[in-house]
C-alpha cells in the first residue's frame, strides 16, 4: 500500500519535547562530521586501492549521485517527521517495522564496537608521532600494536572520549563539537594534499587515482557496483540510523533538500581529497596501492614521514586529523542506541552513554585481538547489515510513509514537482538499485558467485 492512508494520526503527530540542534550549521556539521569520518579517510583510498583506483571513484561518484543524495533524503524524512530516535521513528509505521529501527539500531552498536579499535590505533600513533617511534620499520611496529591487549586499551581510551561527547548532548556535545572538528579536518587535510603533491613521484599516485581504465572498469563491474554502493553507504552514514537521528533534531523549517545536498558535497569532496593525500605519499615511496591494504595510513604513510626532515610535525597533523575524523563519527554511532534509551526509559545520557561505551567495548574486544575477526566485523557491517538497513528503508519512505516523506520534504523547498519526482524515484530507482547492492553484496559475503 502506498501513501499516507495507512497511517493514522498518532502515526505523524510530532514530539517536540526534545533536544534539538542549536543552528542549521550545526546540524550541517554533525551530519558531514558523521560522513566524513574514517569511513573517508581511511576506508576510501583502501577500497579504491583494492578496486582499481580512478574505476572506483568514477563508480563511487555514480553511486553518490543516483543513491547517495535520494537516500539521505529518505532518512531524513524519517527522522524529521517523526521527531524519534530510529526505532519509534520505524514504529510509527506499524508494530513490525519496528524490528527495522531496531536493526539500524544494532548496526550502527556493531560498526562502533570495531570503529573503536581502529580509533585507538590513530590515538596511539598520534600520542607515538612527537618521537617518530613508529619510525624504523613501520611495518612490524604496525603489526606490533593493531592486535593485543594494547590495541583493546587504546580502543578503551578512544571510547571514552567518545562517551564525554556524547554524554554533553545534542547541542552542548555534539554539535560543539562536530563545528569545531569539520573546519579543522578540511582546513588540515588541504595543506597535507599540497604537501603530498611536492614529493617526488607523486604524480604516478594522481595518474592511478584520477585516470579511470575503462577496460578495468567493464571487466570489474559486477565487484565495483557493491563496493561503491557499500562505500557510499559507510560514508554517508546510510542504513545505520544515523541521519534518521540526526534528522529527529532537525526544526521543521528547514529545507532538507538544502542541507542534504550541502552534506553529500562536503563529504565526497573530503573523501576525493584522501585519495588526493594518501595516493601521491604511496606512489612516493614506491608503494603499489594493492599493497599497502587496509594498514597504509599506519605503514606506507608513516613511512613516508620519516624520510621528511619535519617527519614527526607531518605525522601529528596527519593523526590529529584523522583522530577528530574518527571521532566525529563514532559520536553518531554511539548516539544512534543513546537516543533510544533516552527517549523510551528515565536515564540520562551520561549513565546511558557509559553503559553503550562499555557494551562496544566488550563487543570489540575480540576485534582488537584477532585480524581475522576484525575483517568479519568490517565485511558484515559493509555488505550485509547497512545495505539490508538502507532496503528497509526506501520501502518504508517509499511504500509506508509515502505522502508524508514528500510533504516533509518539501518543507522549504519551492519547486513542489521536486518531492513528488524524488518519491517515485526513491520507490523504483533507488529501491532496485539498493536491493541488486543488497543481493550482490549478501552472495559476495557469502562467498557465492552469481556471474
Amino acid at each position: 500500500m502506498a501513501g499516507g492512508d495507512i497511517l493514522p494520526s498518532w502515526a505523524v503527530k510530532r514530539v517536540t519535547e526534545r533536544e534539538q540542534w542549536g543552528s542549521r550549521i550545526g546540524f550541517i556539521m554533525a551530519a558531514v562530521g558523521s560522513a566524513v569520518g574514517l569511513g573517508n579517510i581511511w576506508r576510501f583510498p583502501y577500497e579504491a586501492a583494492t578496486n582499481g583506483g580512478a574505476a572506483f571513484l568514477l563508480a563511487n561518484f555514480v553511486a553518490v549521485l543516483l543513491i547517495g543524495l535520494p537516500a539521505i533524503l529518505a532518512e531524513f524524512t524519517i527522522g524529521r517527521r517523526a521527531q524519534r530516535n530510529v526505532v519509534d521513528a520505524f514504529g510509527r509505521g506499524g508494530r513490525a517495522w519496528k524490528a527495522a529501527g531496531a536493526l539500524a539500531a544494532v548496526t550502527a552498536f556493531w560498526i562502533v564496537s570495531y570503529y573503536s579499535v581502529v580509533g585507538g590505533w590513530v590515538l596511539r600513533y598520534l600520542i607515538e608521532s612527537p618521537t617518530g617511534a613508529y619510525f624504523g620499520e613501520p611495518a612490524a611496529h604496525f603489526e606490533s600494536v593493531a592486535v593485543g591487549l594494547d590495541a583493546a586499551l587504546y580502543a578503551a581510551a578512544f571510547l571514552l572520549i567518545t562517551v564525554g561527547i556524547v554524554a554533553m548532548g545534542i547541542e552542548r556535545g555534539i554539535e560543539l563539537a562536530t563545528k569545531i572538528m569539520v573546519p579543522a579536518i578540511v582546513v588540515l587535510m588541504g595543506g597535507l594534499a599540497v604537501f603530498a603533491a611536492t614529493l617526488p613521484g607523486s604524480g604516478a599516485g594522481y595518474e592511478y587515482f584520477l585516470a579511470p581504465d575503462f577496460g578495468y572498469l567493464a571487466d570489474n563491474l559486477v565487484t565495483l557496483i557493491p563496493a561503491a554502493v557499500g562505500e557510499v553507504l559507510f560514508t554517508l552514514s546510510l542504513g545505520s540510523g544515523i541521519m534518521i537521528t540526526y534528522a529527529s533534531y532537525v526544526e521543521d523549517a528547514e529545507s532538507l533538500v538544502a542541507d542534504g545536498g550541502a552534506i553529500v558535497v562536503v563529504n565526497t569532496l573530503v573523501g576525493y581529497l584522501a585519495g588526493l593525500i594518501v595516493f601521491p605519499l604511496l606512489f612516493a615511496q614506491g608503494v603499489e596501492p594493492g599493497e599497502a591494504g587496509a594498514g597504509a595510513i599506519f605503514v606506507s604513510i608513516a613511512n613516508a614521514f620519516q624520510s621528511l626532515p619535519a617527519g614527526e610535525l607531518f605525522g601529528v597533523v596527519f593523526y590529529f586529523v584523522i583522530l577528530i575524523a574518527a571521532l566525529s563519527s563514532s559520536i553518531s554511532l554511539l548516539e544512534i542506541p543513546t537516543a533510544y534509551f533516552v527517549d523510551n526509559f528515565d536515564a540520562g545520557r551520561p549513565v546511558v552513554a557509559g553503559a553503550l561505551g562499555t557494551g562496544a567495548f566488550l563487543l570489540g574486544v575480540p576485534t582488537a585481538l584477532d585480524q581475522a575477526t576484525f575483517e568479519f566485523f568490517d565485511s558484515f557491517a559493509s555488505e550485509v547489515m547497512l545495505p539490508t538497513g538502507l532496503f528497509l528503508v526506501t520501502v518504508f519512505v517509499g511504500w509506508v510513509y509515502g505522502r508524508e516523506a514528500m510533504d516533509e520534504l518539501g518543507e522549504g523547498v519551492r519547486e513542489q514537482f521536486l518531492p513528488r519526482a524524488w518519491l517515485w524515484y526513491v520507490r523504483i530507482v533507488v529501491f532496485l538499485a539498493v536491493a541488486m547492492t543488497l543481493v550482490l553484496s549478501v552472495t559476495s559475503f557469502a562467498g557465492i558467485e552469481l556471474f
